[in-house]
């Protein structure tokens, strides 16, 4: 797992990323408090924490001796920072925050090379089978196994998981000033199919009588077994992962019933 190294480096991280972001939403908060209102600050911290949380307290250390400890980790970087992230509207406020020089050479790059990228990656079929495609990757025995024994494999594991995962929160969220490739509806199901492989691989792990990760059956907490544990990280994944899940499909449902507008105008006033 990580060392104080890693956790220092981490922190500095995200505490750069929170001063710049506040800056920059300071600016756009006097200029139109109603978009970028304290809600957008609160979300974006918020996920900003929640990734300290995961890489940078006991949590992690625990990651190395618990797969229930392990899967929280996971669900903190893909189904809770993401979403509080670009719920913050991060775009305008980190170019905004940024000294004017540096803002000058991001804007030029942007302009110059992002908005053909960008139109690739936001589409939700990439989101979609990109965090698919890492959930299902990265659980699988050897790779999971090979994360566990490596500083540097861990490492690429939680950027796989993080980075797909705002990708395929993207769309969901739709921050300002991004706009829908798909009809809003259709985030329903992909959300609910998301949820469906989710459930899959929780069932097998709440459910099968084995190890699923051998490397976890000679360490423990008190009285809980490797295979209680395992249920138990199951558990964490179905039912709060769901939940997730089914919270922003229903929101999303509410939202097209009652005909009011995207999730990324929602800010609320100062």
């Amino acid at each position: 797992m990580a060392s104080g190294t890693d956790a220092w480096l981490a922190l500095a991280t995200l505490g750069g990323a929170a001063a710049i972001y506040a800056r920059g939403w300071w600016a756009l908060s006097r200029r139109t408090s109603r978009r970028f209102g304290v809600g957008r600050l609160a979300a974006f911290l918020g996920g900003l924490a929640v990734i300290a949380i995961a890489l940078a307290s006991p949590l992690d250390t625990l990651a190395g001796r618990l797969l229930s400890a392990h899967m929280v980790q996971h669900q903190l970087l893909m189904m809770l920072a993401p979403p509080l992230l670009w719920l913050g509207a991060p775009v305008a406020p980190m170019l905004l925050g940024l000294p004017r020089p540096i803002r000058r050479l991001v804007a030029v790059a942007l302009a110059s090379r992002f908005p053909r990228l960008s139109g690739h990656i936001q589409q939700p079929a990439v989101g979609w089978v990109s965090f698919a495609l890492a959930f299902w990757t990265w659980h699988a025995a050897p790779l999971y196994e090979l994360a566990l024994g490596s500083h540097a494999w861990h490492h690429v594991e939680h950027a796989c998981f993080f980075g797909s995962a705002m990708l395929f929160w993207w769309p969901v969220i739709l921050p300002w000033p991004a706009r829908s490739a798909w009809p809003r509806w259709t985030m329903i199901p992909y959300l609910l199919l998301a949820d469906l492989q989710n459930t899959i691989l929780a069932a097998m792990l709440t459910l099968s009588d084995r190890l699923v990760y051998p490397a976890y059956a000679t360490v423990g907490v008190g009285n809980v077994s490797a295979l209680d544990d395992q249920a138990i990280a199951g558990l964490i994944m179905w039912i709060p992962g769901s939940l997730i899940f089914l919270v922003a499909a229903t929101w999303l449902a509410v939202e097209a019933l009652n005909g009011t507008r995207d999730v990324r105008d929602m800010a609320p006033a100062r």
